[in-house]
């Protein structure tokens, strides 16, 4: 008669599958929470141009949320009876919250003034295809935003130093530029068919494919400019 054992508890397949499935609506909630302020509000502004900046206020706090979610999902455990999703969480918002903030202010502001502009392209007297280059600026710029944030919640960089790597990393690793660039086309469509509240509700897997995405530059980043 055969025996299972003790130490093998928690770490088959139907384990590490509801250890991620638990991970991922802990942080979820925890992610929701955190930035639930700025969420509340966001949700409250009208459709309107001119609410815009109060929209980049509301978004404010998501950046040291998101990244703290990075750091939890990355550090997950596989093993059911090891899991710590909530405290891991913290630990990643205490760590990284600052930092992230420092990146996603600017990058908030830079993308309102690019959504501004689009939104009041007539009034500017710009040729056309000025619109399409400002769009391109607002992609390039969330893509950017994306490969810095996986920076900063793994990573101990100067921001300066986050900035830099994060764009020497848009062309260097394309896989992982694309991965992200998927993901957004993705989320933008789910949006725009379903509900505006998709990406908030989907935020925790959403950011686990932006970290399987990110695996490349994950890896250059720790073997190359880490000691």
């Amino acid at each position: 008669m055969s025996t299972v054992r003790a130490d093998a508890f928690g770490t088959g397949p139907l384990s590490r599958a509801a250890a991620l499935i638990h991970t991922l609506v802990i942080v979820e909630a925890l992610l929701l929470l955190t930035a639930a302020p700025g969420l509340a509000g966001l949700f409250l502004l009208a459709p309107d141009p001119a609410n815009l900046p109060l929209a980049a206020l509301c978004l404010l706090p998501l950046g040291p949320s998101a990244a703290a979610a990075l750091y939890a999902l990355h550090h997950r455990g596989g093993d059911l009876t090891e899991l710590r999703p909530s405290r891991v969480f913290l630990r990643g918002w205490r760590l990284g919250a600052g930092p992230a903030l420092k990146l996603w202010a600017p990058l908030l502001g830079w993308l309102t003034v690019i959504a501004f502009t689009l939104t009041h392209f007539p009034a500017t007297g710009l040729p056309g295809w000025w619109a399409f280059l400002l769009a391109v600026t607002g992609v390039v710029s969330l893509l950017w935003g994306a490969h810095a944030l996986v920076l900063t919640a793994l990573f101990a960089f100067r921001a300066r130093d986050t900035a830099r790597l994060a764009a020497y990393f848009l062309p260097k690793q394309p896989r992982a530029t694309l991965g992200a660039l998927s993901l957004l086309i993705l989320t933008a469509a789910g949006t725009a068919l379903l509900t505006e509240a998709l990406p908030a509700l989907l935020a925790a897997p959403l950011l686990l494919s932006l970290l399987r995405a990110g695996r490349p530059l994950i890896t250059e980043t720790r073997e190359e400019f880490t000691a």
